[in-house]
């Protein structure tokens, strides 16, 4: 539960530096340690992020201290979808990004944080919304009433 006051605000082109050290952070908390693949990853996510903020493609809100200080974060990728049967918008929300600073974790900011992401896609008219949970997070998406799909994926590694 939320021991503090802390605000959600809507992320900024200015914010492009904070996502990306998110990110990071996060797969390296996930044990992803090749600091070569991490330096691609920054460099190429971090002009995916400006043009996808600039166009408003890409939602991103945080969760501030009293102090002013950034200390969770989760964004909301706007992914073109055909229609189809169950869900006739343009648009599926693909949530990501989502980290909290260590000294701040199991406050609810992430939950805090989904939340208001479910809340902007219901006022949007979005009624599908996904994402990649790790081990950690998995449980806070459950109990938010996410559930496991029959998505498969292949990596192709090349010919």
């Amino acid at each position: 539960m939320l021991d503090e006051t802390f605000t959600i605000r809507q992320a900024t082109l200015a914010d492009v530096l904070t996502i990306v050290a998110h990110r990071r952070r996060m797969f390296e908390d996930m044990g992803h340690t090749n600091s070569d693949s991490m330096e691609t990853m920054d460099e190429i996510g971090a002009e995916w992020l400006r043009v996808r903020l600039a166009n408003g493609r890409y939602q991103g809100w945080f969760a501030i201290t009293p102090s002013g200080a950034v200390v969770a974060g989760a964004g909301l990728w706007l992914q073109d979808w055909p229609p189809n049967l169950f869900d006739q918008q343009p648009y599926r929300g693909y949530i990501l990004n989502v980290y909290t600073e260590p000294d701040y974790r199991r406050r609810g900011l992430a939950r805090m944080l989904v939340q208001t992401i479910n809340g902007w896609c219901a006022r949007q008219g979005m009624t599908t919304v996904s994402l990649h949970a790790s081990a950690q997070g998995r449980p806070i998406y459950e109990s938010l009433g996410f559930l496991p799909t029959n998505e498969m994926r292949l990596i192709i590694i090349g010919e």
